[in-house]
């Protein structure tokens, strides 16, 4: 299965810096997937998660606030304000991204359904890693 690079990006660091097969965006319009060899696009993104799929098929999903994205054919960079991984090799650490992932939420006040489904989609990832 074809990939490609995948680079999130934050004021504070890198988040996120691998290959992947798809990659689902919050995106200003709606949600939209990415695979490899897309053709190129720049947008804004909104709150929302990111979710990852490696080629192991693991899924790994972010929580941002808002960002932009550009992608092109071999590589996709996401540029974000905030953002929390929703990973963890143990329940503490699982707990700790969650109890982030919340105050991130709290900050974004967008709207109520908004933050309904980001908290929905957030609670999902975390039951996939325990």
């Amino acid at each position: 299965m074809d990939t490609f690079k995948l680079e999130i990006l934050t004021p504070n660091g890198q988040i996120f810096n691998g290959e992947a097969v798809s990659v689902t965006l919050p995106g200003e319009e709606g949600e939209f997937g990415v695979l490899a060899h897309h053709a190129s696009l720049t947008t804004l993104l909104e709150a929302g998660v990111i979710d990852i799929e490696k080629e192991n098929k693991a899924v790994e999903s972010i929580l941002i606030n808002w960002g932009v994205v550009n992608v092109d054919e071999e590589k996709v960079i996401v540029l974000v304000e905030g953002a929390v991984a929703i990973r963890g090799d143990n329940e503490s650490a699982i707990s700790k991204a969650l109890e982030d992932a919340r105050e991130l939420i709290s900050s974004i006040a967008d709207s109520n359904s908004a933050i309904a489904s980001v908290s929905a989609k957030i609670e999902s990832a975390a039951k996939r890693l325990l």
